[in-house]
């Protein structure tokens, strides 16, 4: 139900918004023209084969299934708020919330935006303050997936000091794989990596996403080798241009 009450939101605001869409669209080219030079060539097509960087910026709001938690996120602003049957918690643009601490124990400010990065790939990692370098290829069953590795400029974000390696399919130019650091615990960098498949997408308004992703273990090498567990996976995905109230990522009233 509240799935379907989201998209009637959505489909609400999205109707007026039109004009205010309209006033925007030559200000969002000019932006669009001139971010899509700061991209690698080869990173490049990889956003291309995913729907463009053009057609991800148009869009404003993200939602979707995980677990029994309805995830929603402002993909300009990052405020985002994450639903269950007990307890809910977000970010309103200034501070970090959470409905019921004894219900959800975890630190939300590590996890409010946790798997939106996983399933926005690869379009976030178009973000601004990222710096891209060459990585060594990945292999797995005989096959080369070239990659980039993405670092951040300091004070970027939570955990600056994160890394993450993508590596696309060399033919097709979908991307295959995600490896990535975690520093926001211990504050230190590290050089341990974990690797992520990516390879079940789907159409969602004209964008690919992930249908699901698996992690996996790894060799001596750094180069995976069988799945770590089952696929995560994720469920009646919804991208509009139509933004939602300021008050829908605000904490409720208890």
């Amino acid at each position: 139900m509240k799935k379907i009450a989201l998209l009637l939101v959505i489909s609400v605001i999205s109707f007026a918004c039109k004009n205010e869409l309209k006033k925007d669209s030559e200000k969002e080219f000019v932006k669009q023209e001139t971010t899509a030079e700061k991209f690698p060539k080869a990173l490049k097509m990889v956003f291309d084969k995913h729907g463009t960087i053009d057609t991800w910026n148009k869009m404003k709001t993200l939602s979707y299934s995980l677990n029994k938690e309805e995830h929603t996120t402002d993909l300009h602003s990052r405020r985002a708020v994450i639903n269950s049957p007990e307890y809910s918690y977000g970010f309103d643009g200034e501070n970090v919330w959470v409905s019921d601490t004894t219900k959800f124990k975890k630190d939300p400010k590590f996890y409010y935006n946790l798997y939106f990065y996983f399933y926005a790939m690869p379009f976030v990692l178009a973000d601004d303050g990222i710096v891209y370098s060459e990585a060594k290829p990945l292999e797995f069953d005989g096959k080369k997936y070239p990659g980039y590795k993405i670092s951040y400029q300091a004070n970027v974000g939570n955990s600056s000091d994160d890394n993450y390696f993508i590596y696309f399919d060399p033919t097709t130019k979908e991307m295959s794989w995600l490896g990535y650091t975690v520093t926001y615990f211990s504050k230190k960098r590290s050089d341990k990596f974990s690797i992520i498949r990516y390879n079940d997408w789907e159409n969602v308004n004209g964008l690919l996403l992930p249908k699901s992703i698996t992690w996996y273990q790894k060799d001596d090498n750094g180069n995976p080798t069988e799945p770590a567990g089952d696929p995560t996976e994720f469920k009646l995905p919804l991208l509009s241009q139509a933004s939602l109230a300021d008050s829908f990522y605000e904490k409720p009233n208890q």
